[in-house]
């Protein structure tokens, strides 16, 4: 239990476990949404609408509440973000119907912006040294964990529907009393009001890193987005599977990979961690085209661990690159404008891909958007390169 006093090594445990717990609860929807569709009866493009809501709420609770924890402190606004995903989970857990679906996803999405930079800011402040590697490993983690969590509980558990979301009710319950006991690292300061003014709180000192590092984390965002939005129906239309557990298997193998080379790869410079990550996001993505294109569940594999590796690499390279540039108390205001530019390459992509699928079809609309990864991959490659130095005359 954490103290008072509790060693920086504690208070990293329980803040990145909150942060994992809550992208966990992001994506243990994702294999649900078969079972949600047979049930309620709608179609991919509506299932696209409830995956992108949850992301467009998370974008403005971001713009609006992204710096509220440079202010209130981060202990109150993380409470506060608890409280909302509880009543979330409680949400999910009585839906009916799409329109309750869509309500849950939204309270989700507001409790996950406003938890996201609040907990990151935090990690960074308890240890400018690690915090930066949870940031980027508890989210992948959480990610997996949740996916394939949740797949386990579909295919052998009682009430798949209710029983996860219980479940997730009962650790945020726990979470929230253990951070009732941890002190809090930053002190509040005045500006609340001006805080609230929703703007990408990008300092000048790290504006080139981040048009630096930019189409390499958009890449590593929009592959988030493809696997959690699309993945589960791809791989049962390309490959003819009728498990909802392989789906859930192949998402988390995205996050899991690239939480081990994150892991593996910790102590890589930030330069050449971006190098490996664009690279594995062209590679991975081109051997994910030549699985939708012949169906074969082993090229969807092979094709899912490169491209977990670049998953990975990349979102610490980016995360290395750019948060140390900032100051304490421009953190959060850093994360926010990071996080806004993430996720818009969460969802977009694949909201403009659903509405191809009626002329394209899922594979031909899924193979349009790995073309796409493969470009943006392919520009992070080109800027992760060695700069060539101009020597005086």
């Amino acid at each position: 239990m954490v103290s008072a006093n509790g060693s920086s090594t504690a208070r990293l445990i329980l803040l990145g476990g909150v942060l994992f717990t809550f992208l966990a609860a992001s994506s243990a929807p994702t294999p649900l949404y078969a079972s949600y569709q047979q049930a309620w009866g709608f179609s991919t493009f509506w299932l696209t609408w409830v995956f992108a809501v949850y992301a467009f709420i998370l974008l403005a609770a971001l713009l609006v509440g992204g710096r509220l924890s440079d202010h209130l402190g981060r202990r109150p606004v993380i409470l506060a973000a608890l409280v909302l995903e509880m009543g979330a989970m409680l949400l999910f857990h009585q839906a009916q119907g799409l329109a309750d679906l869509v309500l849950a996803r939204a309270l989700q999405g507001l409790a996950t912006g406003i938890a996201t930079s609040a907990l990151g800011a935090a990690l960074l402040d308890v240890d400018a040294g690690r915090g930066p590697w949870l940031n980027s490993l508890a989210p992948l983690l959480g990610m997996a964990g949740g996916a394939l969590g949740c797949g386990l509980l579909v295919e052998f558990a009682p009430a798949p529907l209710q029983l996860v979301y219980r479940l997730f009710l009962a650790l945020f319950l726990v979470q929230g009393l253990l951070l009732l006991r941890l002190p809090d690292p930053l002190a509040r300061r005045p500006g609340l009001l001006a805080a609230l003014r929703p703007q990408l709180a990008i300092p000048p000192q790290a504006r080139a890193m981040l048009w630096r590092i930019l189409p390499l984390e958009l890449a590593v965002w929009a592959v988030g987005g493809f696997y959690l939005s699309l993945m589960p129906g791809l791989i049962k239309t390309a490959t003819g599977t009728s498990s909802i557990l392989v789906g859930g298997v192949v998402v988390a193998g995205l996050t899991l990979t690239g939480a081990a080379s994150l892991h593996g790869l910790r102590h890589w410079p930030a330069a050449r961690l971006l190098r490996l990550g664009a690279g594995t996001l062209v590679a991975g993505p081109v051997l994910l085209w030549l699985a939708v294109a012949s169906g074969q569940l082993g090229l969807f594999a092979l094709g899912t661990l490169v491209t977990g590796i670049g998953f990975g690499s990349g979102f610490l390279g980016a995360t290395r690159s750019l948060l140390p540039l900032a100051e304490p108390a421009q953190r959060a205001g850093l994360l926010a404008a990071f996080y806004v530019l993430s996720y818009l390459a969460f969802c977009l992509p694949a909201l403009a891909v659903s509405t191809l699928v009626p002329w394209l079809g899922l594979s031909g609309s899924a193979q349009l958007y790995l073309a796409g990864l493969i470009l943006l991959a392919s520009l992070g490659v080109r800027n992760s390169l060695p700069r060539a130095r101009v020597q005086p005359n």
